[in-house]
Protein backbone atom coordinates (compact mmCIF):
# COMPACT_ATOMS: atom_id res chain seq x y z
CA UNK A 1 0.00 0.00 0.00
CA UNK A 2 1.39 3.11 -0.83
CA UNK A 3 1.46 5.87 1.84
CA UNK A 4 0.43 8.59 -0.75
CA UNK A 5 -2.92 6.50 -0.74
CA UNK A 6 -3.66 6.39 2.54
CA UNK A 7 -7.16 7.86 3.67
CA UNK A 8 -6.86 10.32 5.92
CA UNK A 9 -9.62 11.28 8.82
CA UNK A 10 -11.87 14.03 7.35
CA UNK A 11 -10.50 16.48 10.10
CA UNK A 12 -6.94 16.40 8.57
CA UNK A 13 -8.28 16.18 4.94
CA UNK A 14 -10.43 19.36 5.58
CA UNK A 15 -6.86 21.25 7.03
CA UNK A 16 -5.44 20.34 3.70
CA UNK A 17 -8.11 21.85 1.61
CA UNK A 18 -7.74 24.96 3.93
CA UNK A 19 -8.42 27.67 1.05
CA UNK A 20 -5.75 30.23 0.24
CA UNK A 21 -5.73 33.94 1.83
CA UNK A 22 -3.30 36.43 2.78
CA UNK A 23 -0.51 35.44 4.92
CA UNK A 24 -1.97 38.22 7.64
CA UNK A 25 -5.24 36.97 7.66
CA UNK A 26 -4.04 33.26 8.28
CA UNK A 27 -1.77 34.23 10.77
CA UNK A 28 -4.37 36.20 12.71
CA UNK A 29 -6.81 33.41 12.31
CA UNK A 30 -4.14 31.01 13.82
CA UNK A 31 -3.82 33.31 16.95
CA UNK A 32 -7.61 34.01 17.57
CA UNK A 33 -7.42 30.20 17.88
CA UNK A 34 -4.50 29.91 20.04
CA UNK A 35 -6.21 33.29 22.14
CA UNK A 36 -9.72 31.42 22.36
CA UNK A 37 -8.34 28.30 23.41
CA UNK A 38 -6.05 30.16 26.39
CA UNK A 39 -8.17 32.50 27.48
CA UNK A 40 -9.21 31.00 30.63
CA UNK A 41 -5.37 29.87 31.47
CA UNK A 42 -3.87 31.26 34.09
CA UNK A 43 -1.51 33.46 32.06
CA UNK A 44 -4.34 34.50 29.51
CA UNK A 45 -6.52 35.92 32.22
CA UNK A 46 -3.10 37.50 33.20
CA UNK A 47 -2.21 38.95 30.42
CA UNK A 48 -6.46 39.72 29.50
CA UNK A 49 -6.68 37.65 26.11
CA UNK A 50 -10.30 38.10 25.93
CA UNK A 51 -9.65 42.03 25.73
CA UNK A 52 -7.12 40.80 22.57
CA UNK A 53 -9.97 39.08 20.96
CA UNK A 54 -12.77 41.62 21.12
CA UNK A 55 -9.85 44.03 19.58
CA UNK A 56 -9.87 45.39 16.19
CA UNK A 57 -6.06 45.00 15.68
CA UNK A 58 -5.62 41.66 17.88
CA UNK A 59 -1.71 41.15 16.86
CA UNK A 60 -1.18 44.92 17.14
CA UNK A 61 -2.78 44.09 21.01
CA UNK A 62 -1.20 40.39 21.30
CA UNK A 63 2.28 42.30 21.01
CA UNK A 64 1.40 45.34 23.02
CA UNK A 65 0.13 42.97 26.08
CA UNK A 66 1.77 39.96 26.22
CA UNK A 67 5.68 40.48 27.04
CA UNK A 68 8.46 38.75 25.10
CA UNK A 69 10.28 35.45 26.40
CA UNK A 70 13.17 33.75 26.55
CA UNK A 71 13.00 30.31 28.02
CA UNK A 72 14.50 31.40 31.64
CA UNK A 73 11.93 34.02 31.99
CA UNK A 74 8.75 31.99 30.59
CA UNK A 75 9.70 28.96 32.61
CA UNK A 76 11.06 30.62 35.84
CA UNK A 77 7.41 33.20 35.28
CA UNK A 78 5.00 30.09 34.74
CA UNK A 79 6.32 26.64 32.92
CA UNK A 80 7.70 25.84 36.54
CA UNK A 81 3.95 25.69 37.87
CA UNK A 82 3.21 22.71 34.92
CA UNK A 83 6.27 20.92 36.68
CA UNK A 84 4.66 21.11 39.84
CA UNK A 85 1.31 19.64 38.85
CA UNK A 86 -0.64 22.55 38.54
CA UNK A 87 -3.03 22.64 35.33
CA UNK A 88 -4.27 25.49 33.39
CA UNK A 89 -0.94 27.23 33.67
CA UNK A 90 0.01 28.69 30.19
CA UNK A 91 -1.86 26.04 28.37
CA UNK A 92 -5.59 24.29 29.04
CA UNK A 93 -5.13 20.60 31.41
CA UNK A 94 -2.41 19.28 32.37
CA UNK A 95 0.79 19.07 31.12
CA UNK A 96 2.25 15.37 30.41
CA UNK A 97 4.92 15.33 28.08
CA UNK A 98 8.31 17.83 28.20
CA UNK A 99 10.70 17.76 25.14
CA UNK A 100 14.67 17.60 26.87
CA UNK A 101 16.56 20.28 24.87
CA UNK A 102 19.43 22.06 25.78
CA UNK A 103 20.29 23.06 22.63
CA UNK A 104 23.71 23.58 21.31
CA UNK A 105 24.85 25.71 23.86
CA UNK A 106 23.47 25.66 27.53
CA UNK A 107 24.48 23.25 29.73
CA UNK A 108 21.74 22.58 31.58
CA UNK A 109 18.38 20.83 29.85
CA UNK A 110 15.57 22.75 29.59
CA UNK A 111 12.08 21.13 30.19
CA UNK A 112 9.54 22.09 26.94
CA UNK A 113 5.85 21.44 27.32
CA UNK A 114 4.48 19.50 24.82
CA UNK A 115 0.48 19.35 24.48
CA UNK A 116 -1.30 16.85 22.39
CA UNK A 117 -2.57 20.15 20.56
CA UNK A 118 0.93 20.50 19.43
CA UNK A 119 1.88 17.23 18.28
CA UNK A 120 -1.41 16.71 16.53
CA UNK A 121 -0.17 20.19 14.67
CA UNK A 122 3.40 18.75 13.87
CA UNK A 123 1.65 15.96 12.38
CA UNK A 124 -0.96 17.71 10.40
CA UNK A 125 2.23 19.93 9.17
CA UNK A 126 4.21 16.44 8.39
CA UNK A 127 1.27 15.40 5.94
CA UNK A 128 1.19 18.35 4.42
CA UNK A 129 4.61 18.06 3.83
CA UNK A 130 4.31 14.51 2.46
CA UNK A 131 1.23 15.54 0.53
CA UNK A 132 3.61 18.40 -1.51
CA UNK A 133 5.94 15.19 -2.76
CA UNK A 134 3.74 14.76 -5.26
CA UNK A 135 4.74 17.59 -7.62
CA UNK A 136 8.29 15.98 -7.05
CA UNK A 137 9.61 15.64 -10.95
CA UNK A 138 11.02 11.95 -10.64
CA UNK A 139 8.99 10.61 -7.74
CA UNK A 140 8.49 7.23 -7.56
CA UNK A 141 4.90 6.99 -6.05
CA UNK A 142 6.00 2.97 -5.14
CA UNK A 143 8.56 3.98 -3.08
CA UNK A 144 6.26 6.36 -0.95
CA UNK A 145 4.75 3.34 0.60
CA UNK A 146 8.00 1.58 1.61
CA UNK A 147 10.06 1.52 4.89
CA UNK A 148 10.61 5.23 6.82
CA UNK A 149 13.72 5.04 9.05
CA UNK A 150 13.83 7.66 11.16
CA UNK A 151 17.11 8.25 13.65
CA UNK A 152 15.71 9.57 17.17
CA UNK A 153 15.62 10.04 20.69
CA UNK A 154 14.10 6.99 22.74
CA UNK A 155 11.04 6.60 23.41
CA UNK A 156 11.45 5.05 26.65
CA UNK A 157 11.14 8.74 28.47
CA UNK A 158 12.19 10.08 31.98
CA UNK A 159 9.05 10.09 34.58
CA UNK A 160 8.75 12.45 36.49
CA UNK A 161 6.02 13.69 38.92
CA UNK A 162 3.13 12.78 36.91
CA UNK A 163 4.80 13.93 33.82
CA UNK A 164 7.72 12.19 31.01
CA UNK A 165 10.32 13.70 29.62
CA UNK A 166 12.89 13.18 26.88
CA UNK A 167 13.64 13.77 23.47
CA UNK A 168 10.89 15.57 21.00
CA UNK A 169 12.23 12.57 18.69
CA UNK A 170 11.49 10.34 21.25
CA UNK A 171 7.81 11.81 21.90
CA UNK A 172 6.70 11.87 18.41
CA UNK A 173 7.75 8.52 17.84
CA UNK A 174 5.93 7.17 20.62
CA UNK A 175 2.62 8.61 19.64
CA UNK A 176 3.28 7.50 16.04
CA UNK A 177 0.10 7.78 14.52
CA UNK A 178 -1.48 4.36 13.79
CA UNK A 179 -1.74 4.86 9.88
CA UNK A 180 2.28 5.39 10.01
CA UNK A 181 3.09 2.48 11.93
CA UNK A 182 3.91 -0.18 9.18
CA UNK A 183 6.20 2.14 7.24
CA UNK A 184 8.01 3.17 10.33
CA UNK A 185 11.41 1.94 11.14
CA UNK A 186 13.17 1.02 13.04
CA UNK A 187 10.16 -0.03 15.15
CA UNK A 188 8.77 0.37 18.55
CA UNK A 189 11.11 -2.40 20.14
CA UNK A 190 14.64 -0.53 19.22
CA UNK A 191 12.99 2.89 19.41
CA UNK A 192 12.59 2.60 22.85
CA UNK A 193 16.42 1.37 23.56
CA UNK A 194 18.21 4.36 25.78
CA UNK A 195 21.72 3.53 24.77
CA UNK A 196 22.70 5.04 21.32
CA UNK A 197 25.59 2.69 20.28
CA UNK A 198 23.13 -0.24 21.10
CA UNK A 199 20.12 1.14 19.50
CA UNK A 200 22.53 1.76 16.05
CA UNK A 201 24.03 -1.90 16.50
CA UNK A 202 20.76 -3.28 16.47
CA UNK A 203 19.68 -0.87 13.25
CA UNK A 204 22.63 -2.56 11.63
CA UNK A 205 21.49 -6.07 12.90
CA UNK A 206 18.01 -5.71 11.51
CA UNK A 207 18.82 -3.67 8.32
CA UNK A 208 18.76 -6.03 5.52
CA UNK A 209 14.98 -7.30 6.86
CA UNK A 210 13.91 -3.65 6.04
CA UNK A 211 13.38 -2.18 2.28
CA UNK A 212 13.87 1.62 3.49
CA UNK A 213 12.97 4.67 0.91
CA UNK A 214 13.39 7.34 3.39
CA UNK A 215 15.48 8.19 6.28
CA UNK A 216 14.87 11.02 8.30
CA UNK A 217 17.64 12.79 11.08
CA UNK A 218 20.54 14.84 11.64
CA UNK A 219 22.83 14.45 8.98
CA UNK A 220 25.64 13.50 11.14
CA UNK A 221 24.09 10.29 12.58
CA UNK A 222 22.71 9.46 9.84
CA UNK A 223 25.66 8.91 8.09
CA UNK A 224 27.33 7.02 10.91
CA UNK A 225 24.57 5.09 10.65
CA UNK A 226 24.91 4.28 7.18
CA UNK A 227 28.33 3.84 7.47
CA UNK A 228 28.46 1.07 9.91
CA UNK A 229 25.98 -0.70 7.72
CA UNK A 230 28.22 -0.38 4.36
CA UNK A 231 31.28 -1.81 6.51
CA UNK A 232 29.47 -4.54 8.45
CA UNK A 233 27.70 -5.64 5.67
CA UNK A 234 31.10 -5.12 3.25
CA UNK A 235 28.69 -3.23 0.66
CA UNK A 236 30.25 -0.45 -1.85
CA UNK A 237 26.74 2.02 -1.14
CA UNK A 238 24.04 2.05 0.84
CA UNK A 239 22.32 1.17 -1.94
CA UNK A 240 23.49 -2.27 -2.45
CA UNK A 241 21.24 -2.94 0.98
CA UNK A 242 18.36 -0.59 0.74
CA UNK A 243 17.84 -0.06 -3.31
CA UNK A 244 15.09 1.67 -3.08
CA UNK A 245 15.99 4.63 -0.88
CA UNK A 246 15.22 7.85 -2.32
CA UNK A 247 14.82 10.51 0.09
CA UNK A 248 16.56 12.06 2.80
CA UNK A 249 14.43 14.42 5.29
CA UNK A 250 16.97 16.27 7.42
CA UNK A 251 17.19 19.57 9.67
CA UNK A 252 18.50 21.49 12.64
CA UNK A 253 21.76 22.50 10.81
CA UNK A 254 23.11 23.08 7.10
CA UNK A 255 23.18 19.85 4.87
CA UNK A 256 25.98 20.96 2.77
CA UNK A 257 29.19 20.60 4.72
CA UNK A 258 27.96 16.63 5.03
CA UNK A 259 27.11 16.52 1.36
CA UNK A 260 29.79 15.61 -0.34
CA UNK A 261 31.05 12.73 2.34
CA UNK A 262 27.10 11.76 2.32
CA UNK A 263 26.87 10.89 -1.28
CA UNK A 264 30.02 8.62 -1.04
CA UNK A 265 27.76 6.21 0.66
CA UNK A 266 25.09 6.28 -2.09
CA UNK A 267 24.95 4.52 -5.98
CA UNK A 268 22.12 6.92 -6.75
CA UNK A 269 20.97 10.39 -6.05
CA UNK A 270 18.53 11.37 -3.00
CA UNK A 271 16.09 13.57 -2.92
CA UNK A 272 16.50 15.79 -0.11
CA UNK A 273 13.49 17.81 2.02
CA UNK A 274 14.74 20.58 4.50
CA UNK A 275 12.92 20.65 7.33
CA UNK A 276 12.44 22.77 10.53
CA UNK A 277 11.24 20.85 13.29
CA UNK A 278 12.31 22.40 16.75
CA UNK A 279 11.00 20.91 20.49
CA UNK A 280 8.46 23.96 20.74
CA UNK A 281 6.65 22.84 17.08
CA UNK A 282 6.94 22.02 13.06
CA UNK A 283 7.87 25.53 11.84
CA UNK A 284 8.43 25.27 8.20
CA UNK A 285 9.31 22.70 6.00
CA UNK A 286 10.17 22.15 1.97
CA UNK A 287 7.09 21.82 -0.08
CA UNK A 288 8.45 21.95 -3.31
CA UNK A 289 11.98 20.27 -5.42
CA UNK A 290 13.75 23.40 -5.98
CA UNK A 291 13.01 25.76 -3.40
CA UNK A 292 15.20 28.24 -1.57
CA UNK A 293 13.81 27.64 1.18
CA UNK A 294 11.39 26.28 3.34
CA UNK A 295 7.66 27.49 3.55
CA UNK A 296 6.29 28.00 7.32
CA UNK A 297 3.78 26.73 8.66
CA UNK A 298 1.65 29.77 8.52
CA UNK A 299 -2.28 28.63 8.77
CA UNK A 300 -1.40 25.57 11.32
CA UNK A 301 -1.11 25.87 15.09
CA UNK A 302 2.11 28.16 15.41
CA UNK A 303 1.88 32.30 15.69
CA UNK A 304 5.03 33.81 14.16
CA UNK A 305 6.87 37.03 15.36
CA UNK A 306 10.09 38.62 13.49
CA UNK A 307 12.73 40.16 15.62
CA UNK A 308 14.81 42.23 13.62
CA UNK A 309 18.21 40.36 14.51
CA UNK A 310 20.27 43.91 15.11
CA UNK A 311 22.75 45.89 17.88
CA UNK A 312 18.92 47.48 18.46
CA UNK A 313 16.92 44.36 19.57
CA UNK A 314 20.33 42.37 21.06
CA UNK A 315 23.19 42.93 23.37
CA UNK A 316 26.59 41.54 21.98
CA UNK A 317 25.86 37.93 24.17
CA UNK A 318 23.07 37.82 21.59
CA UNK A 319 20.20 38.48 24.15
CA UNK A 320 17.08 40.13 23.40
CA UNK A 321 16.61 43.36 24.57
CA UNK A 322 13.27 43.84 27.18
CA UNK A 323 10.97 45.17 24.68
CA UNK A 324 11.99 44.46 21.04
CA UNK A 325 10.59 46.23 17.81
CA UNK A 326 8.75 42.85 16.29
CA UNK A 327 7.09 42.25 12.98
CA UNK A 328 3.88 40.31 12.05
CA UNK A 329 4.73 37.81 8.59
CA UNK A 330 2.90 40.57 6.48
CA UNK A 331 5.50 43.23 7.34
CA UNK A 332 8.76 41.51 6.80
CA UNK A 333 11.70 42.13 4.49
CA UNK A 334 14.00 40.08 2.32
CA UNK A 335 17.20 39.32 2.63
CA UNK A 336 16.87 40.75 6.37
CA UNK A 337 18.05 38.20 9.49
CA UNK A 338 15.40 38.01 12.08
CA UNK A 339 15.28 35.96 15.24
CA UNK A 340 12.01 33.78 15.56
CA UNK A 341 8.94 34.87 17.88
CA UNK A 342 6.86 31.58 18.68
CA UNK A 343 3.53 31.45 20.43
CA UNK A 344 2.21 28.28 20.32
CA UNK A 345 -0.74 25.19 20.99
CA UNK A 346 1.79 24.07 23.60
CA UNK A 347 1.68 27.69 25.92
CA UNK A 348 4.68 29.05 24.54
CA UNK A 349 3.87 32.92 24.27
CA UNK A 350 5.63 34.99 22.13
CA UNK A 351 8.79 33.00 23.01
CA UNK A 352 12.23 33.31 21.40
CA UNK A 353 13.36 30.19 19.97
CA UNK A 354 17.08 30.94 19.38
CA UNK A 355 16.93 30.62 15.38
CA UNK A 356 17.97 33.12 12.99
CA UNK A 357 16.26 33.34 9.69
CA UNK A 358 15.89 35.19 6.21
CA UNK A 359 13.21 35.26 4.47
CA UNK A 360 14.23 34.01 0.28
CA UNK A 361 10.72 34.10 -1.29
CA UNK A 362 7.84 36.69 0.14
CA UNK A 363 5.40 35.50 -1.97
CA UNK A 364 5.53 32.19 -1.25
CA UNK A 365 6.47 32.73 2.97
CA UNK A 366 9.89 30.42 2.48
CA UNK A 367 12.51 31.13 4.48
CA UNK A 368 16.33 29.83 5.14
CA UNK A 369 17.96 29.02 9.00
CA UNK A 370 20.90 31.43 9.19
CA UNK A 371 22.18 30.40 12.71
CA UNK A 372 21.29 31.35 16.07
CA UNK A 373 20.86 34.38 18.68
CA UNK A 374 23.78 33.25 20.40
CA UNK A 375 26.05 31.49 17.66
CA UNK A 376 27.72 34.55 15.88
CA UNK A 377 30.69 35.51 16.67
CA UNK A 378 31.34 39.43 16.99
CA UNK A 379 34.02 40.23 19.15
CA UNK A 380 34.79 43.69 17.49
CA UNK A 381 31.50 44.54 15.76
CA UNK A 382 32.56 41.35 12.48
CA UNK A 383 29.18 40.11 12.92
CA UNK A 384 30.19 36.85 11.46
CA UNK A 385 26.83 34.35 11.06
CA UNK A 386 26.65 31.12 10.78
CA UNK A 387 25.24 31.31 7.23
CA UNK A 388 28.15 33.34 6.54
CA UNK A 389 30.49 30.18 7.95
CA UNK A 390 29.02 27.26 6.66
CA UNK A 391 29.05 29.23 2.70
CA UNK A 392 32.96 30.14 2.85
CA UNK A 393 33.72 26.73 4.26
CA UNK A 394 31.50 24.95 1.73
CA UNK A 395 33.56 27.29 -1.34
CA UNK A 396 36.63 26.33 0.55
CA UNK A 397 36.23 22.23 0.37
CA UNK A 398 34.62 22.53 -2.82
CA UNK A 399 37.76 24.28 -4.31
CA UNK A 400 40.02 21.99 -2.35
CA UNK A 401 37.78 18.91 -3.18
CA UNK A 402 37.81 17.34 0.47
CA UNK A 403 34.53 16.64 2.95
CA UNK A 404 34.32 18.86 5.95
CA UNK A 405 31.11 17.51 7.53
CA UNK A 406 31.73 19.11 11.15
CA UNK A 407 33.21 22.94 12.39
CA UNK A 408 33.21 24.82 15.06
CA UNK A 409 34.74 28.33 15.86
CA UNK A 410 35.95 30.57 18.79
CA UNK A 411 36.57 34.09 19.87
CA UNK A 412 40.30 33.84 21.06
CA UNK A 413 42.75 36.66 22.69
CA UNK A 414 45.40 37.58 20.68
CA UNK A 415 47.83 40.19 22.37
CA UNK A 416 45.65 42.92 23.52
CA UNK A 417 43.45 42.18 20.09
CA UNK A 418 41.55 38.86 19.31
CA UNK A 419 41.50 35.69 16.76
CA UNK A 420 39.22 32.99 15.07
CA UNK A 421 40.20 29.63 15.70
CA UNK A 422 38.21 27.53 13.37
CA UNK A 423 37.97 23.75 13.83
CA UNK A 424 37.37 22.17 11.38
CA UNK A 425 36.91 17.74 11.44
CA UNK A 426 37.74 16.34 8.00
CA UNK A 427 39.34 12.54 7.08
CA UNK A 428 40.81 13.82 3.68
CA UNK A 429 44.37 15.07 3.74
CA UNK A 430 43.78 19.17 4.18
CA UNK A 431 46.60 21.61 3.66
CA UNK A 432 45.49 23.67 6.97
CA UNK A 433 47.33 26.59 5.85
CA UNK A 434 45.79 26.97 2.51
CA UNK A 435 42.00 26.09 3.74
CA UNK A 436 42.70 28.84 6.67
CA UNK A 437 43.50 31.08 4.21
CA UNK A 438 40.23 30.24 1.48
CA UNK A 439 38.18 30.56 4.61
CA UNK A 440 39.25 33.76 5.45
CA UNK A 441 39.25 35.22 1.61
CA UNK A 442 35.65 33.99 0.91
CA UNK A 443 34.09 35.24 4.59
CA UNK A 444 35.63 39.49 3.26
CA UNK A 445 34.14 38.92 0.59
CA UNK A 446 31.20 37.50 2.22
CA UNK A 447 30.37 40.06 5.07
CA UNK A 448 31.98 43.98 4.73
CA UNK A 449 32.29 43.92 8.62
CA UNK A 450 34.50 41.01 8.81
CA UNK A 451 36.77 42.51 6.15
CA UNK A 452 36.90 45.51 7.77
CA UNK A 453 37.95 44.05 11.15
CA UNK A 454 40.29 42.10 9.30
CA UNK A 455 42.43 45.05 8.77
CA UNK A 456 41.83 46.09 12.57
CA UNK A 457 41.27 44.81 15.88
CA UNK A 458 40.53 41.05 14.33
CA UNK A 459 44.40 40.18 14.03
CA UNK A 460 44.40 36.45 13.29
CA UNK A 461 42.57 33.46 11.91
CA UNK A 462 44.02 30.18 13.24
CA UNK A 463 42.75 26.28 12.08
CA UNK A 464 43.03 22.91 13.47
CA UNK A 465 42.28 20.01 11.40
CA UNK A 466 40.96 17.12 13.72
CA UNK A 467 39.27 13.75 12.56
CA UNK A 468 35.25 13.32 12.61
CA UNK A 469 35.69 10.94 15.11
CA UNK A 470 37.06 13.91 17.76
CA UNK A 471 33.62 15.74 17.81
CA UNK A 472 31.57 12.48 17.97
CA UNK A 473 33.31 11.74 20.86
CA UNK A 474 33.64 14.91 22.47
CA UNK A 475 29.79 15.26 22.07
CA UNK A 476 29.36 11.53 23.89
CA UNK A 477 30.94 12.81 26.98
CA UNK A 478 28.94 15.89 26.68
CA UNK A 479 25.87 13.80 26.50
CA UNK A 480 24.80 14.58 23.17
CA UNK A 481 24.82 11.79 21.23
CA UNK A 482 22.06 10.95 18.51
CA UNK A 483 18.63 12.08 17.82
CA UNK A 484 18.51 15.59 17.44
CA UNK A 485 21.89 17.00 19.21
CA UNK A 486 24.27 19.11 16.64
CA UNK A 487 27.49 20.42 17.32
CA UNK A 488 27.30 23.74 18.17
CA UNK A 489 29.42 25.89 15.48
CA UNK A 490 30.31 28.56 17.99
CA UNK A 491 31.80 27.30 21.10
CA UNK A 492 31.75 30.13 24.22
CA UNK A 493 31.92 29.92 27.55
CA UNK A 494 31.83 26.90 29.73
CA UNK A 495 31.19 24.59 26.24
CA UNK A 496 34.73 26.18 24.68
CA UNK A 497 36.40 25.96 28.14
CA UNK A 498 35.18 21.77 28.14
CA UNK A 499 36.24 21.90 24.34
CA UNK A 500 40.10 23.01 24.99
CA UNK A 501 40.21 20.73 27.67
CA UNK A 502 39.06 17.82 25.82
CA UNK A 503 41.69 18.39 23.25
CA UNK A 504 44.31 19.03 25.67
CA UNK A 505 43.09 15.60 27.81
CA UNK A 506 40.65 13.41 26.29
CA UNK A 507 38.36 14.19 28.75
CA UNK A 508 36.27 17.19 30.48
Amino acid sequence: MALIDIHLPKTIAKALRLPESSPRRQQLKVLKKLLKKARFTEFGQHYRFDEILMSKHPGKKFQQLVPTHDYNGIYKAWWHKTLEGKTDVCWPGKIKYYALSSGTSESSSKYIPITEDLLKGNRLVMVKQLFSLRSYEGISYSSLGKGWLMLGGSTQLQKGQGYYAGDLSGITAKKVPFWFTPFYKPGKKIAKMTDWNDKIDEIVEQAPRWDISFVVGVPAWIQMCMEKIIERYNLNTIHDIWPNLSFFVHGGVSFEPYKKGFEKLLAKPLTYIETYLASEGFLAYQDRQYAKGMHLSINDHIFFEFVPFDDENFDSEGHMVANPKSYMIHEVEMGKDYAILISTSAGAWRYLIGDTVRFVDLERNEIIITGRTKHFLSLVGEHLSVDNMNRALQIASEELNVSIPEFTVAGVPHGTFFAHHWYVASDDHVDAELLKQKIDDHLKVLNDDYAVERRSALKEVYLDVLPEAQFMDFMRLKGKVGGQHKFPRVLKGKMLEDWQKFLKTGSI
